[in-house]
C-alpha cells in the first residue's frame, strides 16, 4: 500500500529581527568609569579631547583608559576644531578609536584626519529659525557629510556640546537615510522616549550620554549608568512589540 505525502507543514510566521539600541558613555575620565561602562554593556565609550571642556583627558590619558577596553568596545575621540596633525597623533596612541568632530568642521576638515568619524549636528532647541532666517535642514546635513559613519543629534547651545539640553525630538524630519546617534541631556528617565520617537526616523539609531549618568562633571555614577542601559532596554523591547503589532502591507 503507498502511503499518502505527509501534509504539508505551515511556515512559521516570521519573527521580527531584534531591534538592539547601541550605546555609547561619553565624557569619561577614570578607569573605574570605563570599568563600569563596559560592565553595563555600553557599546563605546568617548573621551573629550577638548581643552576647556571640563571631562577633557589628554591624548595620553586617553589611550591609557583605551588600554582597559576588551574587544568589540569602541574607543570615541572627541574633537573641537582640532587640526589633522593633532588628531592623527591622538588615534596613532588609540588604533581603534573612531572620531567625533562636535565644533565647526567642514566635510573636508573630517576627511583630512584619514579615520572613520561621526559627525555631530547642533540641533536647535526649537523650531525658530536661526539668526540667518534659516531653520535647520538635517537632510541636507546628512547630504554634505555622506562619509561619515554616523550622525550625531545634539542641542544648539552657546559654546560646543549640548550642555545637558534636550531638543524636541518631534520636529526631527520623519524619515532621515542616516545612521543617527541621539545625544543632548539624555537620562534614565528620558531615553526610553527618545529612541521611540527618533528611531522610526531614521536607518538605526544609537544613543550617547553624558551628564546624564554623572554625580559632577566627569565623574561617573555607576547605578546611574545601569539605569540608563536599563531604559534603554526597555525601549528596544516597546520597538520589537510595536513592530509585531504593525498590520500586514
Amino acid at each position: 500500500m503507498i502511503s499518502a505525502p505527509p501534509s504539508p507543514v505551515a511556515p512559521e510566521s516570521p519573527q521580527p529581527a531584534p531591534i538592539r539600541t547601541r550605546i555609547k558613555i561619553c565624557g569619561l575620565t577614570r578607569e573605574q568609569d570605563v570599568d563600569a561602562a563596559v560592565a553595563a554593556g555600553a557599546d563605546a565609550v568617548g573621551f573629550v579631547l577638548y581643552p576647556p571642556s571640563p571631562r577633557h583627558v589628554t591624548a595620553e590619558r586617553a589611550a591609557e583608559l583605551a588600554r582597559r577596553l576588551p574587544p568589540f568596545v569602541t574607543p570615541v575621540l572627541l574633537f573641537v576644531n582640532a587640526n589633522a596633525t593633532e588628531i592623527i597623533a591622538a588615534c596613532t596612541r588609540i588604533p581603534m578609536a573612531l572620531v567625533q568632530f562636535h565644533g565647526d568642521e567642514s566635510p573636508q576638515d573630517c576627511l583630512q584626519a584619514g579615520r572613520p568619524f561621526m559627525r555631530a549636528a547642533r540641533i536647535p532647541l526649537d523650531k525658530n529659525p536661526n539668526e540667518n532666517g534659516l531653520r535647520f535642514d538635517l537632510v541636507k546635513y546628512v547630504q554634505d557629510f555622506k562619509a561619515a559613519q554616523a550622525i550625531l543629534l545634539d542641542a544648539h547651545v552657546e559654546g560646543y556640546g549640548g550642555g545637558g539640553k534636550t531638543f524636541n525630538w518631534s520636529l526631527l524630519p520623519p524619515s532621515v537615510n542616516a545612521h543617527l546617534v541621539l545625544s543632548g541631556g539624555l537620562t534614565p528617565a528620558n531615553v526610553t522616549d527618545g529612541i521611540l520617537q527618533v528611531r522610526p526616523r531614521c536607518t538605526t539609531l544609537a544613543v550617547d550620554v553624558s551628564s546624564g549618568v554623572e554625580i559632577s562633571k566627569g565623574i561617573k555614577s555607576l547605578e546611574k549608568i545601569n539605569q540608563f542601559v536599563t531604559a534603554v532596554r526597555a525601549a528596544d523591547d516597546q520597538l520589537v512589540k510595536n513592530y509585531v503589532q504593525l498590520p500586514p502591507a
